[in-house]
């Protein structure tokens, strides 16, 4: 009788963990620290628009879940309607791929705030923006030395700031195909090089095409990288 107990027990726990067991690629869960109502919405880019995927009422608890499947390992958006403002910080980008994803984030500062774990394509990204974003602030310190020059009426000058924003870029532009080369076998390599070089001289689009692997080759990013790189192939000849 208590093995015919023991049995059923066990029995009835697959069953319960078979039921709560998601049938979905890919969980997202997260925490808005402060939210108490509002709306969150999963967005994608399709056609150059941010169309819906999912839709996330927050009312009390900050705490939230999504579940949908992923085809391939795709940049993201997730938006805070915050119902009474328009804040500037409320679409957070996440690289996200199948499996288990985290954000833990803030109303305050919903972007700045945020802890992205789950994603090794996000990890590479979050690397990528750390050391792009000292191109950017050089890049902005450039452009107030220049502005500072033209109020002084020093015009001569400027050609030389000029030669060093030129510098700058091409340091971002090298650094970029480097960190594709060095990742080809993630998503984030294509998509960095769509996203942030997609201008760069062929000889170094086609340095990135080789590198890729045929399974990144084959994703969303990958087939995108590949229909842009034959496009300027054509444009080379």
């Amino acid at each position: 009788m208590r093995k015919l107990l023991f049995i059923a027990t066990i029995f009835t726990f697959l069953i319960s963990c078979k039921e709560t067991k998601s049938e979905k690629n890919f969980v997202l869960t997260g925490n808005v620290k402060g939210l108490k109502k509002g709306t969150l919405i999963i967005q994608r880019i399709k056609d150059t628009v941010l169309v819906p995927i999912d839709t996330i009422k927050i009312s009390g608890d900050s705490h939230f879940k999504s579940e949908f499947d992923l085809n391939s390992p795709e940049m993201l958006y997730l938006f805070l309607d915050r119902g009474v403002t328009n804040s500037l910080d409320n679409n957070l980008p996440f690289f996200a791929e199948p499996g288990m994803m985290n954000i833990e984030t803030s109303l305050d500062f919903f972007t700045s705030d945020a802890k992205i774990t789950g994603s090794k394509n996000q990890e590479l990204y979050d690397e990528y923006k750390k050391v792009t974003s000292r191109f950017v602030d050089k890049n902005l310190s450039l452009i107030q030395q220049k502005f500072m020059l033209y109020k002084d009426g020093k015009t001569a000058q400027m050609n030389e700031i000029e030669e060093q924003q030129k510098d700058n870029i091409k340091r971002k532009y090298l650094y970029t195909t480097n960190f594709a080369v060095n990742h080809a076998d993630y998503e984030v390599a294509p998509y960095v090089t769509l996203a942030e070089i997609y201008d760069i001289n062929f000889k170094y689009l086609d340095t990135i095409k080789k590198s890729l692997t045929p399974r990144v080759a084959k994703t969303l990013y990958g087939k995108k990288f590949m229909e842009y790189y034959n496009e300027r192939k054509k444009m080379e000849k």
